[in-house]
């Protein structure tokens, strides 16, 4: 019968006996856990021999003798003869000392599992009837991609001495553009304070017993103070909690992360930053968009929409091989637009919209800067939505079009269709 067990092998011995590849690859995996290792094998591979050379490990440079077991914890053979193999697991038992026959792996009185770690959770996988090294490997493949989706859970049920807060970026709304680092954190959340936009649907996937705390701001609404949010992170990760702060697109693109950084540090708390991908790529690009293009524009000026633009800004806004990207700028158009043409922008200029990117609702409105802000109206344009100024934004850019009609408004019925 065959039971897993988790060995420690901080500064054990644990002697390998052969020096081919495999033995490489299980040496390099048992000097990670912390073993120390005596080699034993007449000849041995280029990277173990280098290894012995710096004394990271002790090579026996004969064939094996029962003696090589002295002092030993544990035992892993892979010579390649399978009479060699039956010797060095019949002298390990004799002593008392586990061992893993890698020729055949039924016929050790250990076996390797084939592992995963997510945190300080770490899954392993053995056969129980014989090794089928490739099936558990498959097995610990389909556990390490679960749990890298934030599918298993993963919360300690002891509180940690120390909280902890996580500034993770959601990207620009669908779930499966969330990074695998966020995910893991997602799925050993105590707490998770979230904005209005991005991910928000996969806060119906976590445990009943997550703290779910609504800070998100609307246009010309903040019910929840930047202060107030900075306390509420500080807190709950002062009780013990783990916090994960779960905002639209990256943490420190118009997401006030280096604020919360800041407060997080100044109260001892242990904070990091989870990068995610910012709407000022990602929703362009969602809509045909892209914000370089080579031979178009080789610049990008990305801008807080409800400035004033500055003189860069404006620079940017004239040179035919810049794309500026505009957030949160819908209410600031009329005032940004006569800007940019009082500064000498062209009123041809491409121009496009986009609005509600990466949802269902996503539709895109292209035009010109001499006629944004009337087109916008006429359209109805709404936050929230992402405006793009440059020659990247022409409509025959990707996508042969028909040049009939001044305004192209595009809708886009689901975000798995692609360019719309």
């Amino acid at each position: 019968m065959i039971a897993l067990a988790g060995l420690d092998f901080t500064d054990r011995l644990v002697v390998c006996v052969g020096a081919g590849s495999v033995a490489e690859k299980r040496i390099a995996r048992l000097r990670a856990a912390g073993a120390r290792v005596r080699l034993v094998a007449p000849v041995a591979t280029a990277g173990l021999a280098a290894l012995a050379a710096a004394g990271d490990i002790e090579w026996r440079g004969r064939p094996f003798a029962p003696e090589d077991l002295d002092d030993a914890w544990f035992c892993h053979t892979a010579t390649g003869s399978a009479s060699v193999d039956a010797a060095v697991v019949a002298a390990a038992e004799a002593r008392r000392v586990w061992c893993v026959n890698a020729g055949h792996g039924g016929k050790g009185t250990a076996r390797l599992a084939a592992e995963t770690t997510s945190g300080d959770v770490m899954v392993g996988v053995v056969s129980a009837a014989g090794a089928d090294p490739r099936r558990t490997v498959a097995v610990r493949d389909a556990i390490a991609q679960r749990l890298a989706e934030g599918a298993l859970p993963l919360r300690r049920r002891r509180r940690p001495l120390v909280g902890s807060v996580a500034l993770v970026g959601g990207g620009p709304g669908p779930v499966d553009l969330l990074t695998v680092r966020a995910r893991a954190l997602l799925a050993e959340a105590d707490v998770v304070v979230h904005d209005r936009l991005g991910p928000t649907g996969v806060l119906a996937e976590l445990g009943d017993d997550v703290e779910l705390i609504d800070v998100g701001k609307r246009p010309q609404h903040h019910p929840v103070p930047q202060e107030e949010i900075n306390a509420i992170l500080v807190d709950r990760a002062a009780r013990g909690l783990r916090v994960v702060r779960l905002k639209g697109g990256d943490p420190f693109v118009y997401g006030r992360g280096g604020e919360e950084v800041i407060a997080c540090r100044a109260a001892g708390i242990p904070v990091e930053v989870v990068p995610g991908i910012s709407s000022a790529i990602a929703v362009p690009a969602a809509a045909g968009v892209p914000v370089t293009h080579r031979g178009v524009a080789g610049t990008l000026h990305v801008v807080n929409g409800q400035e004033h633009p500055g003189e860069a800004t404006l620079a940017a806004l004239r040179d035919d091989r810049a794309t500026v990207v505009a957030l949160m700028g819908v209410s600031a158009l009329p005032r940004f637009a006569a800007a940019a043409l009082a500064a000498g922008a062209p009123p041809s200029r491409p121009v496009a919209f986009v609005e509600n990117g990466h949802t269902p609702a996503q539709r895109t409105i292209r035009t010109t800067l001499g006629s944004a802000v009337q087109d916008a109206e006429a359209q109805s344009l709404a936050n929230p939505a992402v405006l793009v100024f440059g020659d990247v934004a022409r409509p025959d850019l990707l996508l042969p079009t028909s040049d009939a009609a001044p305004v192209a408004v595009l809708v886009r019925a689901a975000p798995s269709q692609g360019i719309g």
